[in-house]
């Protein structure tokens, strides 16, 4: 007879263990920022902006894909909310690749 194994990551019971829920920062709700944000869409073309060894990534709105305009030094970091030069147009997949560095590099100076 073949044992299964647990995994090894517990599975969080959810009747007990609530996720937090999300809320939308109020920053990022105002008609400046939704403004600031269509024209840094705008600006890109409605492309992905990401650069990797000389190619930009080949996303767009065009072909469905999901845009973020993006702050290039992130708010936590110092980066202006409003500030054109501080904005980049990323898709999803990029955007939370950058973000995640981001917030590792922030950990990792607290340390």
């Amino acid at each position: 007879m073949v044992r299964m194994l647990r995994p090894a990551i517990p599975v969080a019971d959810l009747r007990i263990a609530r996720p937090r829920e999300k809320r939308v920062d109020p920053e990022l709700n105002t008609q400046a920022y939704k403004r600031w944000a269509d024209e840094v869409k705008r600006r890109a073309g409605y492309r992905c902006e990401y650069v990797n060894g000389g190619h930009r990534c080949p996303r767009s709105s065009a072909d469905g894909d999901r845009m973020i305009a993006d702050h290039i030094r992130e708010r936590k970091d110092g980066g202006g909310l409003l500030d054109p030069k501080n904005g980049q147009c990323l898709c999803v997949s990029h955007n939370t690749a950058k973000g995640i560095a981001a917030r590792a590099a922030r950990m990792k100076e607290q340390f």
